[in-house]
């Protein structure tokens, strides 16, 4: 079946629930999104949003505080314009339903929480569900909207440019490329739709899944990333992923976050002898950025020998606990654990892509009509490491940027039809019967990815990883043109795309900067690296 629709979005998170809203009075909308609505991780947001309100904080002081966690890498207009819109987009999102915290004794005063890098309390939070919150008031006024038509349970498997033939994406002329739409796997009929668009949104969040340890949905496979870089578009600073330190450590927990903004509110990380430790690795101590307590992390448990550290708030009142993290009070007390009476078991995980497929400050990337938002972007705000809460801020900013000139495309485009697009080839392919290939080689990716491209890199260990992920995508190549196509193999094809342009990435850059630290190349080397690692695909493949 062929879909016709002036907006093609693929992702359902705050990036793209964000731009259908805004675009759906100028055109029809069609949102694709792999799993339910809501799953998403804009949805497992705890901490909040990144903005001014406090009369004692300044832009400036914002500006400063998100270039210093990137490094000198952060695009200094991009970081401006994103920090003084940031009031204006959380004012919308109230206007849209969003229920934030706010002062009992004056409802107009938000109250603003501190998280690690962060000067001032800054941090605009609905309890420790904020992006629950967010993605719940969205989808309401989704749901409302006749125009836009949401296609759940639907997977997209590639994007169809006008440089490239029918047959899965294979390139066979040079001209310039321009994003026409995608084909999309209807998960529940096994059944591949063409999704014919004028405009094309990738929303498809980060890559969290790369990684054997994640706080990241399942849904955090990349998809965005691998799907442009496929199409040949050009993406930017993969060695770059943010390892939140603190996520629950429990055999029956599973993704499971425990917010920075428990940091923020006074909890000490103590080693598994009972000690704090911060304070041997930087000033801020607990509240230092995130790549320096991920780092800490790491060498306490390689030091001791030990599974986890804690998180320790038990000196603050317990009604305040309560109150101010019910979520993870409750996530925490069905596992035997009372944060109230002692300290979180926590381990570092793979949390959020700082690199992603370039934009400019738009959100336009470099196949025409085609953008990307939210964390499959790079749009130059986060640098070399992101500042906590800076993520939703973005997305909103550049939802927001993204779909002013999407209107304006639009205004262009429609005065031609939407073309006609051949339906996705299934010749020479059949069912598998060798399914054992797409779990075994996921599993493998994520360990080796986990073991030798985490935390701490070397040569030795990102040698070993590229030979690897070169041996795991000739088998996948393989199958993937001989078989059907499944969800599972799709994420497969997408995690293991992220994979190589992460080594790729990570070894190409010489010194240790941010979220990347390599132990050949302890320093940082302003002089040769303070630039960004673009990669792009040739157009032969």
């Amino acid at each position: 079946m062929e879909y016709k629709t002036d907006f093609l979005i693929i992702g359902s998170g705050v990036a793209g629930l964000t731009f259908a809203l805004k675009v759906a009075n100028y055109g029809d909308v069609a949102i694709v999104t792999k799993r339910d609505v809501m799953e998403t991780n804009t949805r497992y947001a705890q901490g909040g949003i990144a903005s001014v309100f406090d009369k004692y904080d300044s832009f400036e002081l914002h500006i400063q505080d998100t270039l210093s966690a990137g490094n000198g890498l952060c695009n200094e207009e991009v970081v401006e314009l994103v920090v003084r819109d940031g009031p204006t987009r959380v004012r919308e999102l109230m206007d849209w339903g969003v229920q934030f915290n706010l002062y009992k004794s004056d409802r107009s005063v938000f109250d603003l929480g501190l998280e690690g890098g962060h000067s001032k309390n800054r941090i605009v939070h609905a309890e420790d569900l904020t992006g629950y919150e967010v993605e719940r008031a969205l989808v309401d006024r989704i749901r409302e909207n006749e125009r836009i038509i949401l296609f759940e349970n639907h997977i997209a498997i590639d994007l169809i440019t006008y440089s490239k033939s029918v047959k899965r994406g294979v390139i066979t002329t040079t001209h310039e490329d321009s994003c026409c739409g995608a084909y999309v796997l209807d998960t529940k009929k096994n059944e591949v739709h063409t999704f014919s668009a004028r405009i094309t949104l990738l929303a498809t969040g980060g890559a969290g899944k790369v990684y054997l340890y994640t706080s990241n949905a399942d849904v955090a496979t990349g998809d965005g990333i691998a799907m442009a870089y496929r199409a040949g578009a050009s993406v930017a600073n993969l060695e770059f992923v943010q390892f939140h330190p603190t996520c629950l450590y429990h055999p029956k927990a599973k993704n499971f976050l425990i917010s920075e903004a428990v940091r923020g509110e006074g909890g000490v990380l103590i080693n598994g002898e009972g000690r704090p430790f911060m304070e041997k690795y930087d000033p801020q101590k607990d509240l230092a950025c995130r790549d320096v307590v991920a780092r800490a992390i790491d060498n306490e448990l390689k030091r001791t020998g030990h599974e986890s550290v804690y998180l320790d708030i038990t000196h603050k009142d317990p009604d305040f606990i309560r109150k101010r993290f019910p979520n993870i009070y409750k996530k925490c007390l069905s596992l035997g654990i009372d944060m109230t009476r002692e300290p979180i078991p926590v381990v570092p995980a793979a949390h959020y892509m700082c690199g992603g497929v370039i934009t400019d400050t738009y959100g336009r990337t470099d196949i025409k009509n085609l953008f990307a938002v939210g964390e499959t972007a790079c749009t130059g705000l986060h640098g070399a490491n992101r500042l906590a809460s800076n993520s939703l801020l973005e997305a909103l900013v550049f939802a927001h940027r993204a779909a002013s000139r999407a209107i304006q495309e639009l205004e262009r485009l429609s005065r031609n039809p939407i073309h006609d697009l051949p339906p996705w080839d299934t010749v020479g392919t059949t069912d598998s019967d060798e399914v054992i290939m797409v779990s075994h080689n996921w599993d493998e990716i994520r360990r080796f990815m986990w073991n030798y491209v985490g935390i701490v890199r070397s040569n030795k260990r990102l040698s070993r990883a590229w030979n690897r992920i070169e041996n795991i995508q000739k088998e996948i190549m393989a199958y993937y043109w001989n078989f059907t196509v499944t969800a599972d193999l799709i994420e497969l094809r997408n995690i293991a795309m992220v994979a190589e342009l992460i080594i790729k990435s990570a070894m190409s850059r010489k010194e240790s900067r941010g979220l990347h630290y390599n132990i050949q190349y302890p320093q940082k080397d302003d002089e040769k690296w303070r630039r960004d690692t673009i990669l792009k695909r040739s157009i032969e493949g």
